[in-house]
């Protein structure tokens, strides 16, 4: 198995798999935030000058970000840059945003929605967090796995033996690792490169994982 980018919508692939193929589909509900809502990326700032907006997605195959025409949204977790204000056209943070279009562009995205309309609208947002609901990402061909669905589960040995459960992933460039930590927190994190020479079997049902490793590694 082989692993790409970051984020947690990033898929990680069997060798032989395809990647999928994106259908925007909306969330059912404008009122609230999905209680699946994930982070995809982050407005960086305003793109043209009819409210086009810059935005930084968290996967260099910024799929999850197409596949959904409703963007919600958190305030920026960060300062706000210096010079940017708040806008006058935008008194409070909206809670969602309703996507017209979206491309790639360089090494980022840009996009245009409803009800942003002028480049001070769409520079005051800039560093707000951009989620999607889980349920809106592609679905993912046999063996593609995003990283958001592996986190929180089981490890396991060919022997049976526990090992943990999965507590986040780290890109290394050719493929990514799992992090994994026992049951008890003062036990070391293990680290297991997700590829096929130690990885047997990824049972999402089941919630489980399969690896050819020893506790002592």
């Amino acid at each position: 198995m082989v692993a790409a980018q970051t984020g947690t919508e990033t898929l990680v692939t069997a060798p032989s798999a395809m990647q999928p193929v994106v259908a925007a589909t909306e969330s059912k509900t404008a009122e609230s935030m999905p209680m699946d809502a994930i982070e995809v990326g982050r407005i960086i700032g305003a793109w043209g000058v009819q409210g086009g907006l810059k935005i930084k997605p968290f996967a260099a195959d910024p799929q999850a970000l197409f596949a959904s025409k409703r963007w919600y949204l958190q305030p920026s977790d960060q300062p706000r840059p210096a010079g940017v204000r708040p806008s006058a056209a935008l008194p409070s943070l909206p809670l969602l945003l309703r996507v017209k279009q979206a491309r790639e562009h360089g090494e980022g995205v840009v996009a245009t929605v409803h009800d942003i309309d002028d480049r001070d609208a769409a520079q005051a947002l800039a560093g707000v967090r951009l989620f999607v609901p889980r349920t809106s990402f592609p679905t993912p061909d046999e063996g593609e796995f995003y990283w958001v669905d592996l986190i929180g589960l089981h490890v396991s040995t060919r022997q049976g033996l526990s090992l943990g459960n999965v507590v986040g992933l780290i890109e290394t460039g050719p493929h990514c690792v799992l992090r994994i930590q026992g049951a008890d927190d003062k036990t070391a994190e293990c680290l297991i490169p997700f590829v096929d020479a130690y990885v047997d079997e990824v049972d999402m049902p089941g919630r489980e994982i399969t690896v050819d490793w020893e506790a002592d590694y």
